[in-house]
């Protein structure tokens, strides 16, 4: 009965001499696709921040690893764009901000990391732009408005990373000219993106947007935009997110001399239970240490 086996046999190995290539690629895709939907979430329910800064750098090389293999990969290009900028954001420009105060040196040089991991991150995001929206790049800088109109709510992710590290490196280095030049272009890609879908990630572009209305309110934004789009995270949040509160108050309450309110919404910010959102328990450790260096500095922020 198995008299065909040695032909089977015979042809199976030329198919796979044939597809190797393929069968490869297959396999680092699918490995792809497992890294860039679960590790995420498995990092983001950790409770310990500094188990997972010393584990990110290895997931992230990782993914770098599988595109150079898979280099239009959306998964891979969309977790590196988004690993960057939230590795670069919470452990590198953080750390740098709350050790300022004692080593400048050593904060300078983190920065200049964190500019570099920022626009790492957006040069994945404008990749994976690219994969769907051929010519995304070179078109966006001379006609923004009618090269987003070409994304769908599915990109919404990638317009959101790209634009997010952007602002992070310009916000680190704002004599940035070639940043400076992209301010426009990244409110147009975060407000395309809420256009095409409001409550993406529970808020996260309205928290985006409390800092950035209050940053440029003498250029177009307000105080009272940051407000309502801090009003608009929270309620998409269920009020279950540290970083509205955290924002609001380092954003606007700082500007507009209000220590009375700053103080409550860190307070607010520090109330927040850890355990309410599995999901956004890191993103809440990591928010709530912010709200308990920014009170301890309350004195030197306010004028009495």
């Amino acid at each position: 009965m198995f008299r065909f086996a040695p032909r089977a046999l015979a042809l199976s190995i030329a198919a796979l001499s044939l597809t190797g290539c393929s069968i490869k690629r297959m396999a680092i895709n699918s490995l792809g696709n497992a890294l860039s939907s679960g590790s995420s979430s498995s990092l983001a329910k950790d409770d310990d921040p500094e188990l997972v800064r010393d584990a990110i750098p290895f997931a992230l090389k990782t993914i770098e690893a599988l595109l150079e293999q898979s280099p239009r990969h959306v998964g891979m290009l969309t977790a590196a764009a988004s690993g960057f900028t939230q590795y670069g954001y919470a452990f590198v420009q953080q750390e740098a901000d709350l050790t300022e105060a004692q080593d400048l040196t050593r904060a300078t040089a983190m920065r200049v990391r964190a500019k570099k991991l920022y626009l790492r991150a957006a040069e994945y995001g404008l990749r994976g732009l690219e994969v769907d929206l051929p010519g995304f790049r070179e078109q966006l800088l001379r006609d923004a408005d009618a090269t987003l109109a070409r994304a769908g709510r599915k990109h919404v992710p990638l317009l959101y990373w790209t634009g997010a590290a952007w602002a992070a490196a310009l916000a680190i280095d704002v004599t940035d000219s070639e940043l400076a030049i992209r301010q426009t272009v990244i409110e147009k890609m975060m407000r395309r993106a809420m256009a095409l879908d409001d409550a993406w990630d529970r808020g996260s572009l309205h928290e985006f947007l409390i800092s950035w209305e209050a940053a440029h309110a003498n250029t177009g934004g307000s105080m009272a935009q940051a407000r309502a789009h801090f009003a608009r995270a929270t309620q998409l949040s269920g009020g279950q997110r540290v970083a509205p509160y955290v924002s609001l108050a380092e954003a606007v309450s700082i500007n507009e001399n209000n220590r009375k309110e700053f103080e409550a919404l860190l307070k607010q910010a520090l109330a927040v239970d850890l355990n309410a959102s599995p999901d956004d328990k890191l993103a809440n450790v990591i928010n709530q240490r912010r709200a308990r260096w920014l009170l301890s500095r309350i004195d030197d922020l306010f004028v009495n």
